[in-house]
């Protein structure tokens, strides 16, 4: 159950707050600056791999003072940059996945927590959200993509900088993740199976923390 499971949803997926809500499912590893990609070619039910894109994201963390939120397996940011950026609240990890909620951006960059993503919270903790960390990720992504076009899955190549606002530490490395798409096989471990041994191959490693959140704050 995500917080904000007590908001109605139509049909498009669009909730009565004005979220949209997705389930993430991928993997993570860590690479060295100069680890070559991995070659996702032979992958099951991948016919193309797209050109490289890139995108500058930009996302500040919040939670209480308590990390109420992040004990609870929450995260809530805001983030710019990229096909999604917005306003998001990742739910608990549930099996292989995550609930996703997001919100669209406001105006103004240094907009306090919006209204709905508090009321979305809110059965978690009441308490004053704070900033807890900035992490600022060069992303370049590439598409994975079937014969006839569909998804498959989208692999990026992330170089992180992430600042935890408490203390003022600055964190850098890089990270792969790969996230299923639409055209994904309904089972996706012979995928994962396949994609982990391409990594391993070219000298990636499993990630060393849960999230990037995880990692800003030395965890």
């Amino acid at each position: 159950m995500t917080a904000a499971d007590d908001s109605s949803t139509d049909p498009s997926g669009t909730a009565s707050d004005g979220s949209t809500r997705s389930v993430e499912i991928e993997l993570k590893f860590d690479a060295d600056d100069d680890t070559p990609l991995p070659d996702f070619t032979a992958l099951p039910g991948v016919a193309m791999v797209g050109v490289a894109e890139r995108r500058d994201l930009d996302a500040r963390y919040y939670d209480t003072a308590e990390f109420s939120l992040a004990s609870a397996g929450y995260a809530l940011r805001r983030r710019s940059g990229g096909p999604d950026a917005g306003w998001h609240i990742k739910g608990p990890r549930i099996g292989g996945g995550r609930v996703e909620q997001h919100w669209p951006l406001g105006p103004d960059p240094e907009e306090p927590v919006p209204d709905a993503l508090r009321a979305a919270v809110s059965p978690v903790t009441d308490a004053d959200l704070r900033p807890i960390a900035r992490i600022l990720n060069t992303r370049t992504a590439y598409a994975l993509s079937a014969e006839d076009g569909g998804l498959v899955a989208e692999f990026v190549d992330d170089r992180v900088t992430a600042t935890d606002i408490r203390t003022g530490a600055v964190r850098r490395w890089r990270e792969w993740e790969i996230e299923l798409g639409p055209a994904a096989s309904a089972d996706p471990r012979p995928f994962f199976a396949e994609v982990e041994e391409a990594v391993r191959a070219a000298g990636g490693r499993a990630a060393a923390s849960a999230s990037k959140l995880a990692r800003a704050l030395g965890y």
